[in-house]
């Protein structure tokens, strides 16, 4: 049964930073397409970074390309997304998807991903 369950959301004041957490069960790990994706209040949900674990680059929404970094630690199956310079339209629900195939030439969306977290918010404030 896959599990996804983020953690490392919280509150902080525009500038600062937050690096978020995804550990993962359930799969294997190794050859899975994992993304991070946000939805604020009244807003649909958006793409925010995706990474194919078994290598290639990762894959960034122009809204958070220079700010946010995606990465993985294989050993702990465990996906993170560190972001930098936030802003407050970075304030949003924040979840983290999985699916074992990985369309890398499209942009990210929820529809290509079949698993997913319950989310962990972020809150920034201006």
């Amino acid at each position: 049964q896959v599990q996804l369950v983020e953690s490392g959301g919280g509150s902080v004041q525009a500038g600062g930073s937050l690096r978020l957490s995804c550990a993962a069960s359930g799969f294997t790990y190794r050859s899975y397409c994992m993304g991070w994706f946000r939805q604020a209040p009244g807003k649909e949900r958006e793409g925010v970074a995706r990474i194919y674990t078994g290598g290639g680059n990762p894959y960034y929404a122009d809204s958070v390309k220079g700010r946010f970094t995606i990465s993985q630690d294989n050993a702990k199956n465990t996906l993170y997304l560190q972001m930098n310079s936030l802003k407050a339209e970075d304030t949003a629900m924040y979840y983290c998807a999985a699916d074992p195939i990985c369309y890398t030439s499209v942009r990210i969306r929820a529809q290509n991903f079949g698993y997913w977290g319950r989310g962990t918010q972020v809150t920034v404030s201006s």
